[in-house]
């Protein structure tokens, strides 16, 4: 063959495509899915086989685990020798598997996640229920093929005399496959593939009556028995596991929980530790110390808690947010007919007596087909015995062992096997007490033989004996179940007062955007002078909060932001926030435009939004307290490109004053506007000439006797008594606040309502910020437009007028 004809010129997708379909196929078929008939992966079921032809059984010493992944690894699997000991180790982790199949001596590993001692320590051998597994291989029960150098044969399925599949679950990652079955409870499960035989037409809901679902091998408590019939039915389902935990008294008037069983496959160090971490970060208050006090005797973990501290608030906590509460979820993928299957109970039930029925079928034509060998050999010894001089005389006339063997077939008509079973006869055999061992051997084959055929010809006859077997394999290997099953899923509440230190701190929201929280102790430190912010940010609000306390964020998209106070970052009063994009994820022209804080949603309080378009919104402070808020949530319902320019909260009692853009103004009671719901849109506040927009918006009360300000876009500043206005309905187009001018005209900037003489900061579009005091302003009628307070040509138009929450200036 020349270099040309040995290589091949092929696109490197279709080669790809090749040879990665080929190695899908294999790991699919031969490596990480189970056989839905005896429940093994390859790797597995090599391990038990070796170890049964090597006589490494329960009835003999223990052999070190070394000896036996060399012999897995010489004859039937050509993969490393760490993956091999580690499948080996697996079968014998009694907190892995339900019913171990393989014993071991020595370090095999921990549910702390410890690893295995290295092989050559530990030693192994097949365990007695695994025996079950392998009976009657021997008696061509299932297909052997040639290993992989063709030097012997392996099975390519196990005998099976239980449902392995079920009763040990099996995970397992393939490609574009994934299997995640769990384990049964032994009993249960020859229970139901009893109750299967005697009534194939039977549903999972019967099923269920025997098997009450999974039976972990650490335990614990199942909630969720829709999710158990849902997997049972479709292969995939999901339910809530839980470990076992007691509430106990301890001296002192203190109490301590106590974990005695954990969910499948945690981690019992990784669980620890992370509950101590709640106690480190002060995530959890309450809890004074965490013990594993686990030994021989059986898994305790220890959770002392502090003086008067609600322990079911501790351990709903937990529950929720550490691994003392999983999510199992049902994948029941195995391999039927070299194909991946999803199946339910009753697809694998029936996979098993399918199988079971080619087992004990294999086996009944095995014994049959040695019975009548035997009983040819017996009927010819008793024919031999009856002539027994005759062919005494023939042996002895002949020459050697073939002839001898010869001169029998050819003068008493014995077959070869005869002949054979004659010549080689002791002589002590001869006497009269062997022809009746001869004779009752032959009965009993008789029997035998009988009981056989009618096996082979009755499927009824054929699914009784796997009845009987399964029934003695569940008398000799059934326990005690192991893991408690609930039936709905408990909503778990959670009491703030145990996850929250009961703490004050100083929390700021600036309005680019950055959130933090400061202990009073940096805040007072600092004197609550310079708060690191950006040039030109500013505060929307500083507030000494409660750590359970929650920050609402609304945005001019009309989102908001639900933010815990606890959640937040804790961060020096002289250090730059946590911006919100690092905590939620916001749209970039999104900007924050209101910060609230709350105390308790369940007070009679309402928000009340102010729009762009001049529409009023009120909706009930309850309805945005919410339990999921990963990301921006809808606070109103916005139409054509209008933006919320404010919100306020109130008590319900306030009166609105909205104030536009070219200069109307106009004041009504919140009354005049029903609470809605959180989607909705709202209705008319002010009703707006063509081109005119809400500049400005605020909430007062007429007993306060505020004041109005106003700045124009020229830098003119303007107060007047509320006296100017007369209150109206809302929807109304309000009354004139300036005057106007044919060239250059005043334009409302910004509107605040005032009773106490803050200081007013404005803002121009060169970036210039100028503080005012209203104090130092005197009235003016509606008709004139104030007085100059900054340069317009100087420092550019007025862009922004706010009111800094840090200011505690009163008048």
């Amino acid at each position: 063959m020349t270099a040309i004809e040995r290589f091949q010129d092929l696109p490197l997708e279709e080669v790809l495509g090749d040879r990665f379909g080929r190695y899908s196929k294999y790991i699919i078929q031969d490596r990480a899915l189970p056989d839905a008939r005896d429940g093994l992966k390859p790797v597995q079921r090599r391990i038990l086989y070796a170890m049964h032809v090597e006589g490494n059984t329960a009835d003999k010493g223990f052999r070190k685990s070394a000896k036996t992944v060399g012999n897995v690894i010489g004859n039937y699997h050509p993969h490393g020798d760490t993956s091999v000991y580690e499948a080996m180790v697996r079968l014998s982790q009694d907190w892995k598997v339900r019913n171990i199949l393989v014993e071991m001596h020595g370090n095999n590993g921990s549910v702390d996640g410890d690893p295995p001692a290295a092989m050559r320590y530990t030693e192994a051998r097949l365990s007695e229920l695994s025996s079950e597994l392998l009976r009657d291989i021997d008696k061509r029960t299932v297909e052997f093929i040639s290993n992989f150098d063709d030097t012997s044969s392996e099975p390519t399925v196990l005998p099976a005399r239980f449902p392995n599949l079920l009763v040990n679950g099996s995970t397992g990652i393939s490609a574009g496959y994934a299997t995640d079955i769990p384990p049964h409870h032994l009993g249960e499960v020859i229970d139901a593939v009893i109750m299967r035989i005697e009534k194939p037409s039977c549903m999972v809901e019967d099923i269920m009556t025997v098997i009450k679902g999974p039976d972990f091998p650490t335990g614990g408590i199942i909630q969720g028995i829709d999710g158990i019939k849902k997997a049972y039915e479709s292969g995939k389902g999901r339910i809530v596991v839980r470990g076992k935990t007691d509430i106990e008294p301890v001296r002192g008037g203190k109490q301590q929980i106590v974990i005695t069983e954990i969910p499948y496959e945690v981690n019992k160090a990784n669980l620890v530790k992370k509950i101590d971490e709640f106690r480190l970060d002060r995530k959890l208050e309450g809890i004074a110390e965490v013990r594993d006090e686990t030994d021989r005797t059986g898994l305790r973990i220890v959770i002392e808690l502090k003086r008067d501290i609600d322990a079911d608030g501790v351990l709903n906590y937990l529950f929720k947010n550490s691994e003392l509460q999983v999510t199992y979820n049902f994948n029941m993928v195995a391999i039927q007919d070299q194909r991946p299957k999803l199946m339910g109970i009753l697809d694998l039930l029936d996979s098993y007596i399918q199988h079971q029925k080619e087992v004990v079928t294999n086996r009944s034509r095995y014994e049959l087909e040695k019975a009548l060998e035997r009983q040819h050999v017996v009927e010819g010894l008793i024919k031999a015995l009856s002539i027994l001089d005759k062919v005494i005389a023939t042996i002895r006339a002949s020459k050697d062992k073939r002839n001898a063997k010869d001169n029998l077939i050819e003068s008493f008509q014995f077959s070869e096997k005869q002949a054979e079973a004659i010549v080689s006869l002791q002589l002590y055999r001869l006497t009269n007490t062997d022809i009746t061992a001869l004779q009752k051997e032959a009965e009993e084959l008789q029997q035998l033989v009988n009981q056989l055929n009618a096996v082979l010809e009755s499927e009824k006859k054929l699914l009784s004996i796997i009845k009987k077997e399964l029934k003695s394999v569940k008398k000799k290997y059934a326990d005690e179940r192991r893991t408690l099953i609930e039936e709905e899923i408990e909503e778990i509440k959670i009491n703030l007062e145990v996850m929250i230190p009961n703490e004050d701190v100083m929390v700021t929201v600036t309005k680019d955007g950055y959130v933090k929280r400061t202990s009073i102790r940096s805040f007072s430190a600092s004197n609550g002078q310079d708060l690191a912010m950006k040039e030109l940010d500013r505060l929307l609000l500083q507030e000494e909060l409660n750590m359970t306390d929650t920050l609402l964020l609304f945005t001019n998209r009309g989102n908001f932001i639900y933010l815990p106070v606890h959640e937040l970052s804790d961060i020096r009063w002289k250090d730059l926030g946590q911006h919100i994009s690092g905590i939620v994820p916001i749209e970039q022209d999104e900007e924050i435009i209101k910060a609230l804080s709350v105390k308790d949603f369940k007070k009679e309080n309402y928000l009340l939004f102010i729009t762009k378009n001049g529409i009023v919104k009120k909706s009930s402070l309850q309805l945005y307290q919410v339990q999921r808020y990963s990301r921006p949530l809808a606070a109103i319902n916005l139409k054509d490109e209008d933006t919320v320019i404010d919100v306020h909260m109130t008590d319900g009692t306030s009166q609105i004053f909205l104030a536009t853009r070219q200069g109307y103004g106009v004041y009504f009671d919140e009354s005049e506007v029903k609470p809605i719901g959180v989607r909705a849109r709202g209705v008319i506040g002010i009703h707006l000439h063509e081109g005119d927009y809400v500049a400005g918006s605020d909430i007062f009360f007429e007993e306060e006797h505020p004041s109005i300000l106003i700045v124009t876009n020229r830098g003119a500043m303007k107060k007047m008594k509320l006296a100017e206005f007369e209150k109206s309905k809302r929807a109304k187009r309000g009354a004139v606040m300036l005057k106007e001018l044919k060239k250059q005209p005043h334009r409302v900037a910004g509107m605040k309502v005032i009773s106490h003489h803050q200081p007013v900061y404005l803002q121009t579009e060169h970036g210039v910020i100028e503080k005012v005091l209203p104090s130092e302003l005197r009235y003016f009628d509606r008709y004139s437009n104030g007085s100059f307070v900054i340069n317009e040509k100087e420092h550019g138009e007025i862009t922004n007028m706010w009111i800094d929450p840090a200011d505690r200036i009163t008048s």
